[in-house]
């Protein structure tokens, strides 16, 4: 049977839902991003791991935060498939619940001291765990906001995952801020445990959220309402045989905008912290500072994707990523807190949402509604994986291995990655999928 038309009040009602739902979701995710790098930079390596090596244990904890990166493209072509096969809804729902439980778990785990070895196995567990309902998260979210919205307003729906991003930076960064008033000592001391037990509030409410939350149109539409036998179509094999461009598309742009991204939020704090002797509580402002921009920021590129094309607001993005390469290094280097927080404020609130705010439109559309799950949740989760967990560890280690703790190393790998976002935008092939240009 065919939907039911909308009044005017249903459609604003449902819209309504699917903000929240994708809004809280992403917040989540981005919460457990920026507690874990932070807590992975200061307090991991000394709860966690054997601190008689401390050298040794700060890589240690910091790998850690790769470690997830690893069951990142697992997680979103698993789930991806079975978002086509069973619909958006019920996968938005797992990856949640997933990701959620695992962020309140990790909060839980006893030191190094009280059990010895377990101390890192639990936390990588938790942690790869927690990768799988991450891998999925984004692309669900991003293409739950795509297919609920009319063709006019897919850029800025499609914008709310980079929204709730940076809402789950603000508030992590804004509680790590406030925890370290006093300095880092109460934050080692038990501290940390704090924001990731209180992360369980956050899954509350998505669950209650996402459990109303209806199909998205489209998949309404073109499978169920077409009674599409899709237990019988491999999303991956169609991919593959009919689309390697859209698939290709999605993984270069993940990689260049993630190898940007991850070292302008990750990469930063942990560098800051190990090479120049900045505090959590400097650290932990300069993003809640870069959150507050961004909040603003990404609604505004949400709208100018839906003006211009969200194809011409990430080459946007990529160009102005290439130029500031060298200034961002320059004033982490000088380690000043204005400095800092104009580096990130740049870095985080400006020119990582740019590019991030038109994925939600741009990745949706290089594929068919049939097998658009899989094939953004595979191609970006790759390329996550391959740039998010290895560039700002292969950044951090080019500093280490440096004599002079020389940063040229990060700002060719800054400028390289922008490249990519550059030349993976250009080839946009999303009009054969599309009427529409967002």
């Amino acid at each position: 049977m065919s939907q039911q038309i909308e009044t005017a009040v249903e459609e604003k009602k449902r819209i309504r839902k699917v903000a929240t739902a994708t809004i809280v979701g992403s917040m989540l995710e981005w919460y457990d991003f920026y507690l874990y790098a932070t807590m992975a930079s200061i307090v991991f390596a000394k709860v966690f791991f054997d601190t008689s090596d401390p050298s040794n244990a700060a890589m240690q904890a910091f790998a850690t935060f790769a470690i997830g990166f690893i069951a990142r493209p697992i997680g979103g072509m698993f789930f991806g498939y079975f978002g086509d096969k069973f619909g958006r809804k019920k996968m938005l729902f797992v990856t949640f619940l997933l990701m959620g439980l695992c962020t309140t778990a990790i909060g839980l785990i006893p030191t190094y001291d009280s059990i010895g070895i377990w101390a890192p196995v639990l936390l990588v567990f938790f942690r790869i765990i927690q990768g799988l309902g991450a891998g999925a998260e984004l692309a669900g979210a991003a293409i739950t906001s795509y297919e609920h919205a009319s063709a006019d307003k897919r850029g800025r729906q499609g914008a709310w995952p980079a929204l709730g991003l940076n809402l789950g930076l603000l508030l992590s960064s804004l509680t790590i801020y406030l925890l370290t008033l006093n300095g880092d000592e109460f934050l080692v001391n038990g501290g940390w445990r704090i924001p990731f037990i209180l992360s369980f509030v956050l899954v509350l409410i998505g669950l209650w959220v996402r459990k109303s939350l209806p199909e998205t149109p489209d998949y309404q539409e073109a499978v169920v309402d077409a009674q599409v036998e899709v237990k019988k179509v491999n999303p991956f094999k169609q991919i593959l045989q009919t689309n390697m461009k859209g698939l290709m598309v999605v993984f270069f742009l993940a990689i260049g905008y993630n190898a940007l991204s991850y070292i302008f939020k990750t990469f930063s704090l942990a560098y800051l912290t190990q090479f120049q002797g900045v505090s959590a509580n400097v650290t932990s402002l300069s993003v809640t500072i870069a959150s507050l921009v961004a909040i603003v920021s990404v609604p505004v590129f949400g709208w100018l994707c839906d003006k211009w094309s969200s194809k011409k607001v990430l080459i946007m993005g990529g160009i102005f990523a290439m130029l500031f390469a060298y200034p961002f290094m320059y004033l982490l280097e000088k380690a000043h807190d204005n400095a800092i927080y104009l580096a990130i404020a740049i870095g985080t609130g400006l020119l990582a949402p740019m590019m991030f705010a038109p994925q939600g439109s741009f990745l949706s559309r290089q594929f068919s509604v049939e097998n658009r799950s899989t094939g953004v949740g595979t191609g970006r989760e790759l390329g996550t994986a391959l740039a998010g967990g290895l560039a700002p560890l292969g950044a951090l280690s080019l500093v280490a291995m440096s004599p002079t703790h020389s940063t040229t190393g990060v700002t060719i790998i800054l400028f390289v990655a922008a490249i990519l976002v550059i030349v993976a935008a250009l080839c946009d092939q999303g009009y054969k999928f599309s009427q529409h240009k967002n």
